[in-house]
């Protein structure tokens, strides 16, 4: 029998606007495991990317990061979460507007709720942005995966307008500003 003590996953459910934007992010962490593309806090049950996209729904587009808390901590992911996407647009991140594109944490225990709070209020009072958060913190009802088109979009769409203009420079930059988390640094 191994000594190798074996390791629990954690599970990070983070709305940050397009949801292709936060995967190709968190893809590039240490200690992260994967990640799943979705969809939460809406009431319509197995939505479509279409139906979420009319921001009928109620749903945001979300990612599942499914991490190991002993290579990177819920509290770092938030961090990144809070640099990774603009925080003070409601319903909104850059030219993607509409309810399901909102900037929301939805935590699935007591600490992880504690611990978005806390990372939250670290961030404002950082005055790292220039407006106030609009993020909210809540509980997570219920995680509808994405159709498997949305999986790994980057990349598997590398040439596509919007992963150029827009994915791959928040990946670039983000590498950068938190390359010590990087799993090729």
């Amino acid at each position: 029998m191994s000594d190798a003590a074996t390791t629990a996953t954690e599970t990070a459910i983070l709305g940050g606007g397009c949801f292709w934007c936060v995967e190709a992010v968190y893809l590039t962490l240490r200690g992260v495991k994967s990640v799943r593309s979705g969809y939460a806090g809406g009431h319509t049950e197995h939505p479509s990317y279409e139906e979420v996209c009319t921001g009928r729904t109620g749903h945001a587009e979300v990612v599942a990061v499914v991490f190991d808390p002993l290579e990177i901590s819920y509290a770092d992911l938030l961090r990144i979460f809070f640099t990774a996407h603009n925080p003070t647009t409601l319903n909104r991140q850059g030219n993607d507007i509409g309810t399901q594109y909102r900037s929301v944490i939805f935590w699935t225990t007591e600490t992880q709720k504690e611990t978005a709070e806390a990372v939250l209020k670290e961030i404002e009072a950082a005055d790292a942005w220039d407006a106030p958060l609009v993020t909210a913190i809540e509980p997570l009802t219920h995680f509808w995966p994405a159709e498997a088109k949305h999986e790994d979009y980057l990349a598997r769409n590398p040439e596509n307008a919007y992963c150029q203009a827009v994915v791959a420079p928040k990946v670039a930059k983000m590498r950068k500003l938190f390359a010590r988390y990087q799993k090729d640094a």
